[in-house]
């Protein structure tokens, strides 16, 4: 099954992979440099959820919103201090 979350500028995917790794380096989790996608692997055992390489159909939404959340949330939250410091230099 295909990705549906495709960002408006491939260009941009390695520093969005590096500031996903950053992010979650920095709470503490073991991070692939390489696909640092894979700490979610680390997050769903973490929390007990039964994440798998593949297919994962019979994942609930809340479970995989368990898993998806701290990743997509610490990134915006990292955005949105990085902007705002952006915005008190000028």
């Amino acid at each position: 099954m295909s990705k549906n979350n495709k960002i408006l500028v491939p260009e941009a995917r390695e520093g969005l992979n590096q500031l996903k790794a950053d992010v979650m380096k920095a709470q503490g989790y073991k991070v692939d440099t390489v696909d640092p996608g894979n700490v979610k692997y680390e997050i769903a055992d973490e929390l007990g959820i039964p994440l798998t390489k593949g297919y994962n159909g019979k994942l609930t939404s809340e479970q995989a919103g368990k898993i998806g959340g701290p990743i997509g949330g610490s990134m915006v939250k990292e955005m949105v201090r990085m902007a705002q410091e952006q915005i008190a230099k000028k």
